[in-house]
């Protein structure tokens, strides 16, 4: 344990708050405390921790939405999640949006310091804590052309200070490769921060990426540093760049254009020094026709152009993706499952993957959970992943009816009207919950509310 590391306690009970920071603040730990999600993201916001403890149930933002927004906007910082004793559904929720840990209470004391030791036990000690690298690929692996190719151009463009716009669909580790280019850069020891522009209000966008001062507007009780303050001398990663407002698009154009910016409500600019990477899934030229990304910031933005093919572009790096993601996996869950079936490896290479990497990576998580020795099997896989394909066959009976987890395309429909058919099954698939149907088309929150908007208006809101 490393005394001069910082915690941050999230918990609405203010006896157990208090009683959580005396006994972090004995073992040695400097500690901050917040009453629920919403403030703890105003402290983090002005001062990253090396750590968060954090209870599940709490008003305004709970833990786990907290979880949700902290691997948004910091990647892996390590966040231990307090759950309620007996709590399954918490505890699969903790791993879908990857704690770092869990605990169930009631928390014994000699637990929770080996746990949280563990946590920040490695983790670097500056002034500003970098956010982690996070458990995902280090670099894009394999020996596919491709793969070969874009570990090529990181290495090229990773040294200089040149802005890199990083495409590919959902899942296909844009973040990932921008960590890499982070890593390899001379700003390697200062902070890389991730944003994702969709997951931001757009009544919040500015003051989230330059900052304000306080009284900027109702609800600045007090000065805030933005993204690029807290990024100094780092890198800067604006994803789903496309989402942001095009106001804020052409203020994030000056500060690229005269490496000044001024916060909110002050009429001071500050200097800034931070390399600003951009991605986004959509193909930019689209965006720019279509008026979601402003010309003159998408050719600034453009200096370097990194282009991420789908995974189902390059299958032959599938054996190196599962081996270096297993390794990853089995750390994290504490798991020695080093093997694949032949007949699972077969069924990933008819998989058509639309998920990418991240699907994957989730696939193989669920599997390694529900192995039950050295080797995923079939039996592992959830039952609606290509079972036909993974099976080597498919009932003709159960063919010819329309599965739960599958829509009916007629012959002739337009591209649009599959797309439509494809979102609401799978919105309704996911209980109506936005944020999971998005996850799982591999598309922004905010793209898919564009979508259900635009159906709305034209009256075809519900399969036809």
């Amino acid at each position: 344990m490393t005394p001069a590391a910082r915690i941050l306690v999230v918990d609405d009970e203010a006896n157990e708050r208090q009683g959580l920071a005396e006994l972090l603040g004995a073992w040695g730990y400097e500690v901050e405390a917040a009453s629920d999600g919403v403030e703890a993201l105003e402290k983090m916001a002005l001062s990253l921790p090396h750590a968060v403890l954090t209870d599940v149930r709490m008003p305004r933002m709970d833990g786990l939405r907290l979880l949700e927004r902290v691997r948004q906007r910091w990647g892996a910082l390590p966040v231990l999640v307090l759950t309620g004793q007996g709590s399954k559904e918490s505890v699969i929720e903790c791993l879908r949006l990857r704690a770092s840990d869990y605990i169930e209470k009631p928390v014994r004391s000699d637990e929770l310091r080996q746990r949280l030791g563990d946590l920040v036990r490695d983790l670097p000690r500056a002034s500003e804590p970098s956010a982690a690298v996070p458990d995902d690929l280090a670099a894009f692996v394999g020996t596919s052309n491709a793969a070969q190719q874009i570990r090529h151009l990181i290495e090229q463009v990773a040294p200089t200070t040149a802005s890199v716009l990083i495409t590919g669909e959902s899942g296909t580790g844009k973040e990932v490769v921008a960590r890499r280019i982070h890593g390899l850069s001379p700003r390697r020891d200062r902070t890389f921060l991730a944003i994702n522009c969709s997951a931001i209000p757009e009544s919040l966008m500015e003051s989230e990426i330059f900052g304000h001062e306080k009284g900027a507007f109702t609800g600045a009780q007090e000065r805030r540093a933005g993204c690029f303050e807290l990024a100094e001398g780092g890198t800067l990663l604006l994803d789903e760049i496309g989402e942001m407002p095009m106001a804020t698009q052409a203020k994030l154009l000056r500060v690229l254009e005269d490496r000044h910016l001024r916060r909110l409500g002050s009429r001071q600019e500050i200097a800034v020094n931070v390399r600003v990477l951009a991605a986004t899934n959509r193909p930019p030229a689209e965006a720019v026709a279509a008026g979601q990304l402003r010309s003159d910031l998408y050719y600034r933005l453009n200096v370097f152009h990194l282009h991420l093919p789908p995974l189902r572009e390059h299958l032959e790096d599938l054996p190196a993706l599962c081996a270096a993601l297993l390794q990853q996996l089995n750390q994290r869950h504490g798991r020695s499952v080093e093997q694949i079936a032949p007949e699972v490896l077969r069924g990933f290479g008819a998989h058509r993957w639309p998920g990418n990497v991240r699907e994957l990576r989730n696939t193989l998580e669920r599997a390694l959970i529900l192995a039950r020795g050295p080797r995923i099997e079939s039996a592992d896989l959830a039952s609606d992943f290509g079972s036909a394909a993974v099976d080597g066959r498919a009932g003709g009976a159960a063919a010819a009816a329309e599965d739960a987890d599958s829509i009916r395309v007629p012959v002739g429909a337009t591209v649009d009207e599959a797309e439509r058919l494809l979102i609401l099954k799978t919105l309704a698939k996911e209980n109506n919950n936005k944020t999971r149907a998005a996850e799982r088309l591999g598309i922004s929150l905010k793209t898919l509310q564009n979508k259900l908007k635009e159906y709305a208006a034209r009256g075809t809101g519900a399969p036809a």
